[in-house]
């Protein structure tokens, strides 16, 4: 059975309904490295084209070494994927239970995949009120009433928030205490890898890290991510599916974007400059409260005057997508997400808010 979900990214479909090239449209919907494809990869995807003629390496071999290079890990706790949202619905064949508790607003896909397999889904809604904190004491009761498993992003999507490596630690020991199974979803955390709970995660026995290499490496068409756990998960996780889930080109981009340093160091730090400034000149508006982030997104909230649907509107007609985020638990008709892109993009988003909210959000 198929289904529909409420993503970012949309940018084929919104360019057939408007009868326009998707090159006419800047899609602030999605939050992928305005960098775009590394030149390493590039030259990787080109170079294995004729290696299209035989079957994808099943083992991942190349893939596995660089990113146990990377990580500073062994190869055997990775599991590659067809993107980590494939993770995600492999989830349930891994854990024995009938009872998740996710940690919202969230990445929808959990919630999707979970009930497509009759699990029964509870949630602890964050607040804008707190900052999206966590209260650790409702966390471990809720954990003590017989939940099997535990998802949590972190950094948190769409907020941005990023937790602290103690707090994901004593998640983690609360998880174990209470024999849950705990998956942390860390699709954006290269962006601040040096708050990775990765080393931490990969000694346990009841815990796996699931990462994403599409938005930090800017290749969301070829669809790629792994998983970081001990060997003993990782051979089991490999084992749910068939063969060839990854094809050719999407491991050798992988391998390739991984030794690319200076792409990885320069995305860092335009990253981080980019946020900067894009968020400061967001706060300037009255009607607008900016969330701080430490990713390639902003959490933007709108205290009066229209709602995120009503304002994506407008901005389409200038050609700008963004992210409508009432879809999202606890989140409402007034919050929307958007991208952190190049400084000439971030400023047509100004320039277009500017004229949306001239009159109704005065400075």
């Amino acid at each position: 059975m198929s289904h529909s979900s409420n993503h970012g990214g949309n940018i084929a479909a919104v360019a057939r309904s408007l009868g326009v090239p998707i090159d006419t449209l800047t899609d602030f919907s999605a939050s992928i490295n305005p960098l775009g494809v590394s030149p390493l990869v590039r030259a990787a995807i080109i170079s294995a084209l004729d290696a299209l003629v035989h079957y994808p390496d099943s083992g991942h071999a190349e893939l596995r070494a660089a990113l146990a290079q990377h990580h500073g890990l062994p190869a055997e706790s990775f599991t590659i994927a067809n993107g980590s949202t494939e993770l995600i619905y492999n989830l349930p064949a891994l854990i024995s239970g009938t009872k998740a508790l996710l940690i919202a607003p969230c990445f929808s896909e959990y919630s999707q995949a979970l009930h497509q397999h009759g699990w029964q889904v509870e949630q602890i809604v964050l607040t804008p009120e707190s900052n999206f904190s966590i209260d650790l004491q409702q966390l471990e009761t809720a954990l003590s009433g017989g939940i099997d498993l535990l998802c949590l992003c972190n950094p948190a999507n769409p907020s941005g928030t990023l937790y602290p490596q103690q707090v994901i630690e004593r998640i983690a020991t609360f998880c174990h205490t209470n024999g849950t199974f705990f998956v942390l979803d860390e699709a954006f955390m290269d962006f601040c890898e040096e708050s990775s709970a990765k080393l931490f995660i990969a000694r346990q026995g009841n815990a796996i890290v699931l990462r994403s290499m599409t938005k930090f490496f800017g290749i969301p068409g070829l669809r790629l991510g792994y998983a970081i756990s001990n060997s003993t998960l990782a051979e089991r996780l490999n084992a749910i599916g068939g063969p060839w889930r990854v094809n050719t080109l999407a491991l050798v981009a992988g391998t390739a974007a991984l030794q690319d340093e200076d792409y990885i160091q320069r995305t860092i730090a335009d990253t981080s400059l980019e946020r900067h400034i894009l968020s400061r000149s967001l706060e300037r508006f009255p009607c607008l409260r900016v969330y701080t982030s430490s990713v390639n997104y902003l959490l933007v909230e709108i205290t009066r005057a229209t709602t995120a649907k009503e304002l994506q509107e407008h901005l389409l007609q200038q050609r700008l997508l963004i992210r409508d985020c009432s879809s999202f638990d606890g989140l409402s008709e007034r919050f929307f997400r958007v991208a952190v892109k190049n400084r000439q993009d971030n400023q047509r988003l100004l320039d277009a808010l500017e004229m949306v909210f001239s009159s109704s959000c005065e400075h």
